[in-house]
């Protein structure tokens, strides 16, 4: 009489261990759910397949769109250091899920792309930034109008909020950039308004925009081009025009992310604002608690993971520690940042002009 509880319980607790192992994300997940990286410190990344070395390059190719969203610097990869922290990109995870999506070719067959969600912890971003000197572009973001009409052949119409489809490859660009793109509603009047943007006019376009907030508008104009497609786009923030760009190619939906990239470059140039991170310098530190060659190895190894470190040149080493000269990327204040603090304290109350010291765990 008593087995069936048993075995009841059993696959209670082999639940519960399944649950567990499935890992950070699906323990957040329920039936119907529908796995999305949104938000600043999120991203979505197609993969190949759910294997661990795809996942891991994943991670990495994650974290450069979160640094990217953050900076509003779309080469932000680029950047000194950074590509020492998108190998460990791992380590700064929250959460992660899978996401299957179903799509169309070109041909008209159905396809199936395999789409990594990845959450990182906002305190390790922002570390990572402030330490590297990255810009960043404050919160809230704007949401400027887009203004966009298409000239398939048959005249150019508007595109509002009943064909956001057609719109989807620029507002899913604008969110990978870490900001939102709003469409018009698409009333009469501003139905009317497609052959101002035909011949940007930016005066009209802003008089009808006024009703929505910011008072900031990227406007395009997506058409033929021989046998391919053409963009020409136009940004303006606040009656002024901040910049003017074209993008042609043979596939619109390639074409229109164009107007996304260019509208996060003309804000992020005007709004991100400098790191308030030290400039690269050359310091001198003393580091105690080596007390033999396992602990220089270790300390070496910790310096040279740390991505402010550009050089590592030990200078001697005295009755005190181990005096090393450092090459630091950002300063002694990026370093700081940066410095594990289960593996190098530093000493509390040194004055200012002494060599700072750190204590190796």
């Amino acid at each position: 009489m008593h087995r069936p509880k048993r075995s009841l319980g059993m696959m209670a607790w082999l639940l519960a261990a399944l649950l567990l192992a499935a890992g950070q994300a699906a323990a957040q997940r329920v039936e119907g759910d529908r796995a999305e990286g949104t938000g600043l410190y999120a991203a979505e990344i197609p993969v190949r397949s759910q294997n661990e070395n795809e996942r891991t390059a994943g991670f990495s190719r994650a974290l450069a769109q979160v640094l990217g969203k953050l900076s509003g610097d779309r080469g932000v990869a680029q950047r000194p250091g950074v590509s020492q922290e998108l190998r460990r990109a791992e380590q700064y995870v929250e959460g992660y899920d899978y996401r299957q999506d179903e799509g169309v070719s070109s041909r008209g067959s159905p396809t199936f792309t395999t789409t990594l969600v990845v959450r990182f912890r906002p305190e390790d971003v922002d570390g990572v930034a402030a330490a590297l000197g990255l810009p960043v572009w404050p919160d809230p973001r704007p949401k400027p109008v887009l203004w966009l009409a298409i000239d398939d052949g048959s005249g150019p119409r508007l595109v509002g909020l009943q064909q956001n489809n057609v719109a989807r490859p620029v507002l899913q660009r604008a969110i990978e950039r870490g900001y939102r793109l709003g469409l018009p509603g698409g009333s009469a009047a501003e139905q009317a308004a497609v052959g101002a943007i035909w011949r940007g006019d930016t005066a009209a376009i802003a008089r009808i925009s006024a009703r929505y907030n910011p008072p900031m508008q990227l406007v395009g104009k997506l058409y033929r081009d021989g046998s391919g497609w053409k963009a020409d786009w136009i940004f303006v923030d606040g009656g002024r025009v901040l910049a003017r760009w074209s993008e042609t190619g043979d596939d619109a939906r390639r074409i229109l992310p164009s107007g996304a990239d260019g509208a996060a470059d003309a804000l992020t140039r005007r709004y991100a604002k400098a790191s308030p991170a030290g400039t690269p310098s050359t310091e001198t530190v003393l580091f105690t608690g080596i007390n033999s060659s396992a602990d220089f190895i270790r300390l070496s190894a910790q310096l040279q993971r740390m991505s402010v470190v550009r050089a590592i040149r030990p200078v001697r080493a005295t009755p005190r520690g181990l005096e090393v000269q450092l090459d630091l990327l950002t300063g002694l204040s990026g370093f700081r940042r940066m410095a594990d603090e289960n593996v190098l304290v530093e000493a509390d109350g040194a004055p200012e002009g002494v060599t700072p010291t750190f204590h190796l765990r």
